[in-house]
């Protein structure tokens, strides 16, 4: 069976779990604390050089980091990857998206205002306002993209709303408020209507 390590808090590592949930794939989760310094012990930099979850460890011993590398290995042949080229490559464009326009100030400032330290994010109380506005550029643009279609891609479910929807859906936890993006708010309710859907887990 593959295994996860993963902080269940961290929308990366719950793409995976949505992506495996929604293909009935089991894996069996290692759950960690990414604020306790345990992905810079030695052992766990053997399985991930850069220290973070997700990673996905095989039987064989191999690891996969990155989640949307990660959902893409779990999802290829199956109907969360289009068939089509040009619809393949849009939910690329969108993962992309997702790591570089979104990810970096949605899932910065929920980290930073709920999980670190509070003396910790005194120190970077200055970026809240940068990380405001161009979270809100990026639920922007996908705010435009949804007033006229369902999804991201292809004309239905795909990976490329699995990876937008982890840090959208809790995005208000970091200062968003959602109620200004109603086209978002009706595609967050498709995205939990969807087959096996479970939401996001909490550190036990």
């Amino acid at each position: 069976m593959l295994t996860l390590y993963q902080d269940p808090r961290s929308g990366n590592c719950y793409k995976v779990v949505l992506t495996a949930a929604h293909l009935g794939m089991p894996l069996k989760t290692v759950d960690i604390d990414v604020v306790s310094g345990f992905t810079r012990k030695p052992d766990f930099l053997a399985k991930n050089p850069n220290g973070r979850v997700p990673t996905l460890e095989f039987e064989d011993g191999r690891t996969l980091p990155e989640s949307n590398a990660i959902i893409w290995y779990l999802a290829e042949g199956s109907n969360l990857i289009p068939e089509d080229r040009f619809a393949r490559a849009q939910m690329l464009q969108w993962m992309f998206f997702e790591q570089y326009s979104h990810e970096p100030y949605i899932a910065v400032a929920r980290f930073w205002m709920v999980f670190a330290p509070k003396e910790k994010l005194r120190e970077k109380e200055h970026l809240i306002p940068d990380w405001h506005a161009r979270g809100n550029a990026a639920l922007a643009v996908m705010e435009g993209h949804l007033r006229t279609h369902d999804w991201f891609a292809g004309g239905r479910y795909s990976l490329a709303d699995i990876a937008l929807f982890a840090y959208t859906h809790c995005a208000e936890e970091g200062g968003f408020d959602l109620k200004k993006y109603a086209a978002v708010a009706r595609w967050l309710a498709r995205v939990a209507a969807t087959k096996n859907f479970v939401p996001m887990g909490k550190l036990s």
